[in-house]
């Protein structure tokens, strides 16, 4: 989750014409009714924390803008759901490189439902990297966060997952990361329908030769008539080897 006037990027124009379907908002709104109402069933031991996350990142909002998604609604059906999305393609214990946290979407989440995960979240902005940190100890969660590049952290190791939402189109994000490629196992991008342009502008600039690409979910993105998308990048095999 990036600063709001990059909310979700991916929620461009609308890929049907007509009326958009309305975000439906509900007075009185809690988070059990919320997950319910999309179909997630998670155990207490993992709601609780995540009313922790939503209220810390809502106190945080007063003073830092993180977040347009301050609602149940819009928090389950955009935060959640995109991060269930990913936890579902996350081996047992990957080590997770969460780049551009902002306000902690996907990475916060992600070691909720997912404790077994390695988690590491980081930002270049600073004032988000102290909010994010402030949340993760108020929790608390066992996730590390950093004030700086994932491509910082990948000089020093190896990871088995980036996971990337709302940070950059497609073209950045493998001019950023293709260097670092042998040290990554795979990476998760959360996309909307957009998606198709930039994978045809990465193809055009050749960023994608020694990548392969795949989308392995697709889901409705709430007030619009597209859909939101997940991929998965990981390297080309060698030839040679």
């Amino acid at each position: 989750m990036t600063d709001a006037d990059a909310d979700i990027p991916h929620e461009s124009q609308p890929d049907a014409p007509g009326e958009l379907p309305p975000i439906v908002e509900y007075p009185d709104d809690t988070l059990a009714a919320a997950l319910e109402r999309h179909g997630i069933a998670l155990p207490s031991e993992q709601v609780a924390p995540l009313a922790r996350y939503h209220e810390l990142v809502c106190e945080w909002n007063e003073k830092l803008n993180l977040t347009r998604h301050t609602s149940f609604e819009k928090f389950v059906g955009r935060d959640v759901v995109d991060s269930l999305k990913v936890a579902a393609h996350l081996d047992p214990g990957t080590s997770v490189i969460d780049v551009g946290t902002g306000g902690g979407v996907p990475g916060v989440i992600l070691k909720i439902v997912r404790p077994d995960l390695q988690v590491t979240l980081t930002d270049t902005v600073g004032k988000k990297v102290r909010a994010v940190d402030d949340i993760v100890r108020r929790i608390p969660l066992d996730a590390q966060v950093h004030n700086c590049r994932a491509q910082d952290i990948l000089e020093m190791r190896k990871v088995g997952a980036l996971v990337v939402r709302a940070v950059a189109p497609l073209d950045k994000l493998l001019t950023w990361f293709t260097p670092y490629q042998r040290g990554i196992e795979k990476m998760l991008v959360i996309k909307g329908p957009s998606w198709v342009d930039e994978r045809y502008e990465a193809r055009q600039k050749r960023l994608l030769n020694s990548w392969d690409l795949r989308k392995v979910e697709e889901w409705p993105l709430p007030g619009t008539h597209s859909q939101s998308v997940l991929l998965e990048l990981k390297r080309k095999a060698d030839p040679r080897s």
